[in-house]
């Protein structure tokens, strides 16, 4: 074991010491642990806070999104002061400042097939603190590959659930949901809202659970699935097990980037300033498009009533409020026959283009 704890220490983590369960070997051995968040918004910032409090050694966070005022609402990790900065940038300087004895890694990339394996896989334990189902089981395979345990949690309005998958062969995401929803058919909480302090709640019980399992103590909600509603103020446990038919994952192939352009906000206002001149298509609701809209919007469409025939010749730019519907048209329209090279949608939508200054 590593060399005992100095008085700073053993000042700062004295409950710690006073729990059984804990005391200094326990928490030296917090010491010795690294764990990565992926997401440093609603979910990440209470447990980020709380795991940095407890006295986790190495603390990696991954987050490529800047830090957003409507952001301050539930990101408690967060001011007024760091609204425009990076999320990894604020949030490594406020992690230092609550416990200057752990080590704070940012990874300032959006986290990919590419990437995945070789970030996470340097860490004992991953975090799930995505919005996004891509992102959610691009995590969940990732760590099944690697074999690391992975602490769940997803929110949206009032409602949160939990759980803690694959450790100790337990469970995993696709043995609960054996694939992600089509893009844009399940909202996300910047499309219908949710209650500022339900990832605080979430966030913490992730911490909670991440302890316990880097301690070997008590028992982690393996096989178990938490359901909160915070409207009622209930808990209710599922019991969940490996589907023995369900075949492993050994690879990220999966996740592989789809055939058509995704532009990044800045990516695409630099083309459409150098004279590229796509047809732009809202496939957001008539009432969204009445608040706002990107200038320049050619055709509005239900995403549903997108057809081949009705799209202006040329190359077309495909937006909706955030990413998920926009993907889901561009993916029925590939299926339709139209030619991968005329598709481009814009990561992140509407909410990702404003925030970007245009």
């Amino acid at each position: 074991m590593s060399e005992p704890l100095s008085p700073a220490e053993r000042a700062r983590y004295a409950r710690h010491l006073s729990l059984p369960e804990i005391g200094e070997a326990g928490q030296r051995i917090l010491r010795d642990r690294a764990v990565v968040v992926v997401g440093a918004g609603g979910l990440g910032s209470p447990c980020l806070l709380y795991l940095a409090a407890a006295g986790v050694g190495r603390l990696g966070l991954v987050d490529f999104d800047n830090v957003d005022v409507s952001n301050l609402q539930r990101q408690v990790l967060y001011g007024q002061a760091d609204v425009g900065a990076p999320k990894v940038s604020a949030a490594e300087r406020r992690l230092g400042d609550l416990n200057p004895h752990i080590t704070i890694e940012p990874h300032a990339v959006r986290l990919s097939a590419d990437n995945a394996l070789s970030i996470l896989g340097s860490y004992d334990l991953v975090i799930d603190g995505s919005d996004r189902f891509s992102t959610r089981y691009l995590v969940s395979d990732a760590c099944e590959i690697l074999g690391k345990p992975l602490v769940y949690a997803a929110i949206q309005s009032f409602e949160g659930q939990l759980a803690v998958f694959n450790h100790e062969g337990g469970p995993t995401l696709r043995d609960l949901f054996p694939e992600p929803p089509p893009p844009g058919l399940a909202p996300r909480c910047a499309e219908v809202g949710v209650l500022g302090v339900l990832p605080g709640l979430l966030g913490t019980l992730q911490a909670s659970e991440a302890l316990k399992v880097l301690l070997g103590i008590g028992e982690p909600l393996c096989g178990r699935l938490l359901l909160i509603d915070a409207l009622r103020m209930t808990f209710r446990s599922l019991r969940l097990a490996r589907d023995p038919s369900r075949a492993a994952i050994h690879d990220l192939s999966a996740h592989a980037p789809p055939p058509w352009q995704v532009l990044d906000p800045s990516e695409a206002a630099s083309r459409l300033r150098e004279g590229w001149a796509p047809a732009l298509i809202d496939v957001r609701t008539q009432a969204e498009a009445e608040v706002d809209q990107i200038a320049g919007t050619a055709l509005r469409c239900e995403p549903q009533d997108i057809l081949p025939s009705g799209l202006p010749l040329g190359e077309v730019l495909i937006y909706c409020a955030s990413g998920g519907r926009s993907t889901r048209v561009a993916r029925a329209l590939l299926d339709q026959g139209v030619a991968p090279a005329r598709l481009h949608e814009l990561r992140g939508g509407l909410q990702a283009w404003r925030a970007a200054g245009y």
